[in-house]
């Protein structure tokens, strides 16, 4: 496995590679945010480890370019900035998981293998057959889901949404991506397709009673889970 570990302090990259290391995995340090970000561009990671607060260019920078460029490379944040609103932006940014300085070392190692062990690309998402995320599992295989002991019939299109959001679960997903996921990067239909097919998901699985999972973001996309 290849990680990038961009951090502008020594002090912390030193030890944490060589941790690292011993885990078996290989790493790649970048001391500064435009090297960082030409490096996960080029490179082909498996795992970025960011500082949010870099010289020239910002860890969120880093992230939204990825991420604007369809690259869903999981990224773990490593920063000071421990707010709520800091981390909802970081979550916003495209950013996977968030680890507030200082940190215990098991901590971030546990954290790294848990990013490691999801799917990250369209491709890879697609070919898992059972998802869960809270009280709903997906079965794409089959086409259903079940909820609460009782069993949701999905269309195709249905089914391929949802399989999107419960692979990232908790990350905004901008329509733009979900548009590319659904349709492809070809011709691509109205806003109102989209929020009509989030719609009728709705209605299957958010039964009277229970507790919504596909959440509006104002004017970028869906959050996906128990909020």
């Amino acid at each position: 496995m290849q990680i990038l570990l961009v951090d502008d302090e020594p002090e912390l990259t030193s030890p944490l590679s060589r941790a690292l290391n011993r885990e078996g995995y290989n790493v790649d340090v970048a001391d500064n945010g435009e090297m960082g970000c030409q490096m996960a561009i080029q490179g082909n990671y498996d795992l970025l480890i960011l500082d949010w607060m870099l010289p020239q260019k910002t860890g969120l920078e880093i992230c939204q370019k990825l991420r604007s460029r369809h690259d869903y490379t999981p990224v773990l944040f490593l920063t000071a900035k421990d707010t709520v609103d800091d981390r909802v932006a970081g979550l916003d940014g495209g950013a996977d998981d968030y680890l507030v300085k200082p940190f215990e070392l098991r901590e971030l190692l546990a954290r790294v293998r848990a990013l490691l062990r999801r799917p990250h690309t369209i491709e890879a998402a697609t070919t898992q057959q059972n998802l869960q995320v809270g009280d709903l599992e997906l079965d794409t295989e089959n086409q259903v889901a079940y909820r609460s002991g009782q069993i949701i019939n999905l269309s195709e299109k249905e089914c391929k949404l949802l399989a999107y959001f419960m692979n990232y679960p908790g990350q905004l997903l901008t329509h733009q991506q979900i548009y590319e996921y659904l349709w492809g990067e070809g011709e691509q239909p109205s806003s109102n397709v989209l929020a009509a097919q989030v719609r009728l998901l709705r209605r299957k699985i958010e039964a009277t009673g229970e507790s919504p999972l596909i959440h509006t973001v104002y004017r970028k996309g869906y959050r996906f889970g128990e909020l």
